[in-house]
């Protein structure tokens, strides 16, 4: 049963909201919502992000160095000494994971996925590449099919993309990465979530992206319903002395805008509606900053906290990362990067020019930095695991010309009772959400069922989105409504 609710008279009825005359001449899209508000914070989510150790990421990072070289070339050397490349690193790696588990109960699957790939540009032979990840299943059978994602990659090389022998520590580039990911697996394999979470450490990122195309295809072809996948890569927070342009109380937040998939029918679908900027990704990178308001903010308003800042990109120039192979497998994914990077750390032999340090060594790498980003990286893998999936056929009705907007959707599959919704939105020049209707429970329904809303706002001026609300707060990431009749 449709149920349509206009949003403006339950605001007048519910609120006792008196327009005056001075309310009237404010833009109709003021006049109907309120400014967005964080969600309440969960204890136990909060809980989880005070168990993240600065003191654990060093040790991570410490030891991922200490593998000498972890090029994916070196899987298939015969004369490396005991402790060094990347399959003892992948090794290690595993172990952590094991440990994590043993220590929850047997809560993670630990996955060793070990392939091979051809000779190619920066592959001299057929050679071995080994993924390790672990699962925590949802413990909600309806909801555990939801998929959220956290990578770091753990090969590493230096000035040569074959030198499989020279030092090539990696501290940044990606061993930050890499303790991300265990530290999430380490803190939350200790709650339990609604959705299923995964925990990935890939290879072959410097030689083309090779261990997280195998891990995005794999996914979609044992039909993983990724919500997300956030991947970590040079989130060390440089520490060069004398750069002073360093910000380390923010991340930077990558993510594509037109679907890589998208076919040139919803591109052009894309383009008339103005949507460039509102992707499945775009809308992670919103729920991202969302959740850091949440769990991160001191003040609850973002200023002077640890945050996200959006950059409207796939990611930066000449470079790639492990987010876009999922993007390539359509799934929605985000990159987070430390505010400035030092290139002379990044790709590069240690040594010593000029009086110039070059080199990817532990030194340079901020612990506490790398913590924070781990915790804006677990309180979202939580955040969005606990909340209900995202709103389904989620459409804008545009059959007839007026200076009204309405909105249906479906309940996401496996709704668990209570669940509610919340429309939001923002003026088309804005890039993150501004206003949220006023009544944030309104359409409360579960088991399936189809939702309507009308507010007196004109679809031409603001880009609308619905997200999905549990009782205890939990929001999904929202869902841009595409044109219906």
């Amino acid at each position: 049963m449709i149920k349509n609710i206009a949003v403006a008279a339950l605001m007048l009825c519910c609120a006792g909201v008196q327009h005056s005359a001075a309310a009237d001449k404010r833009p109709d899209f003021e006049s109907v919502g309120k400014p967005i508000e964080p969600a309440p914070p969960d204890p136990a989510i909060a809980e989880a992000l005070r168990q993240v150790s600065a003191e654990r990421v060093r040790r991570t990072i410490e030891k991922l160095v200490g593998f000498h070289n972890r090029n994916t070339l070196s899987s298939m050397n015969k004369d490396l000494k005991g402790g060094e490349g990347v399959l003892a690193a992948a090794d290690w790696v595993e172990s952590q994971f094991k440990s994590y588990s043993d220590a929850c109960g047997g809560c993670l699957e630990v996955k060793r996925d070990t392939f091979t790939v051809p000779m190619q540009r920066r592959v001299p032979q057929p050679t071995t590449v080994v993924n390790v990840y672990a699962i925590q299943r949802g413990s909600d059978p309806a909801q555990a099919s939801r998929t959220y994602l956290v990578t770091g990659h753990y090969d590493s090389r230096d000035s040569d993309t074959l030198d499989t022998h020279g030092f090539a520590p990696g501290a940044n580039d990606d061993a930050s990465g890499v303790a991300v990911s265990l530290e999430c697996a380490r803190v939350l394999s200790k709650h339990k979530f609604p959705a299923t979470l995964v925990f990935a450490a890939v290879a072959g990122e410097e030689q083309g992206l090779l261990g997280s195309s195998h891990l995005a295809q794999l996914a979609k072809q044992d039909g993983w319903q990724i919500g997300a996948a956030l991947n970590n890569d040079i989130v060390g927070g440089n520490t060069t002395p004398g750069d002073d342009l360093q910000q380390k109380s923010v991340v930077r937040l990558f993510s594509e805008g037109i679907p890589a998939t998208a076919t040139p029918e919803e591109t052009r679908r894309i383009e008339g509606i103005g949507a460039e900027g509102d992707s499945p990704s775009r809308e992670v990178a919103r729920a991202v900053s969302d959740v850091a308001r949440t769990y991160l903010s001191h003040d609850r308003n973002g200023a002077g906290a640890f945050h996200p800042v959006l950059e409207f990109r796939r990611d930066r120039f000449l470079r790639g990362g492990d987010h876009i192979s999922f993007n390539r497998e359509g799934f929605a994914a985000v990159r987070f990067t430390e505010w400035r990077e030092d290139f002379n750390h990044q790709h590069q032999n240690v040594r010593v020019e000029n009086g110039t340090e070059y080199g990817d060594e532990l030194k340079f790498v901020d612990f506490s930095y790398v913590a924070n980003v781990a915790r804006i990286n677990a309180a979202t893998l939580a955040a969005l695991a606990s909340a209900p999936g995202e709103p389904a056929q989620v459409q804008i009705l545009t059959k007839k010309l007026d200076n009204n907007t309405e909105l249906r959707w479906k309940s996401p599959a496996g709704a668990p009772p209570g669940t509610s919704y919340q429309i939001v939105w923002r003026v088309t020049a804005s890039p993150d959400w501004q206003y949220e209707t006023i009544s944030t429970r309104f359409g409360d329904s579960a088991n399936g069922g189809d939702h309507s809303a009308t507010l007196p706002v004109s679809k031409d001026n603001v880009i609308f989105g619905v997200r999905s609300v549990d009782r205890a707060g939990h929001r999904s990431a929202a869902v841009t409504p595409v044109p219906g009749r």
